[in-house]
């Protein structure tokens, strides 16, 4: 594509921006982090230079030449219809249905009530302490992986990864909640499968290469 380079607006926390990193790095594409600290100074997402990019205030955001691309689902798909080497989406209508429908139990039904702002409101308007907040994150990732399990276990065309025997749209979603369950003290001992997957993904250079801590705005160490 002759639309110029490829620019992410990302927070190396971000479990939206990580799902993204693992796409551009399964399809092989170079880009440039623009990092955006959603914690320092109340959160750089609020300037008026970011917010007039994206008015929802939120990472990622991403640039290819001039066009401005948001939400991190539409963003991978987007990505995988430009550039249509190393699909990201099976070839059959009914296997991306479930790829769909997998990634949707995670960005639609668990990450969206467990991310920052969610947190910041319990804390900073409701008011509840640092252990209801836990309580809060650790029972809606938990039932949500749960659910996951049982999709998963439910169906053959689970294999090596979530739909089959390469990476799909699915397990960009994946990794990063398991990370973030990892974070907030998740017991994952009952979702053997979702543990399995995780483990051949993060075996993959393009999945080590997204991890929060290998991106040049992650803390050191």
């Amino acid at each position: 594509m002759g639309l110029g380079p490829i620019r992410l607006y990302s927070f190396w926390r971000s479990s939206a921006a990580y799902r993204v990193r693992i796409a551009l790095n399964i399809k092989e594409l170079a880009y440039e982090t623009l990092s955006v600290n959603l914690v320092r100074d109340g959160g750089e997402q609020h300037l008026p230079m970011f917010a007039e990019m994206n008015p929802q205030e939120q990472v990622p955001v991403l640039m290819h030449g001039h066009r401005i691309l948001r939400q991190s689902m539409a963003i991978i798909e987007y990505l995988d219809e430009t550039w249509p080497s190393l699909p990201l989406m099976p070839s059959v209508a009914r296997d991306r249905q479930r790829v769909r429908a997998l990634a949707q139990t995670i960005a639609c039904d668990i990450h969206p009530i467990n991310n920052l702002r969610v947190h910041q409101y319990l804390e900073n308007v409701l008011g509840v302490s640092e252990e209801q907040k836990l309580a809060w994150v650790r029972h809606w990732i938990g039932s949500g992986m749960t659910a996951l399990e049982a999709l998963l276990a439910d169906n053959p065309s689970t294999g090596e990864f979530s739909e089959g025997d390469v990476p799909t749209l699915a397990d960009c979603c994946l990794v990063p909640q398991v990370y973030n369950a990892t974070r907030f003290g998740v017991d994952l001992e009952a979702c053997p499968i979702i543990r399995r997957v995780n483990a051949a993904c993060l075996a993959l250079p393009a999945f080590e290469a997204a991890r929060p801590e290998n991106q040049p705005d992650a803390p050191a160490a």
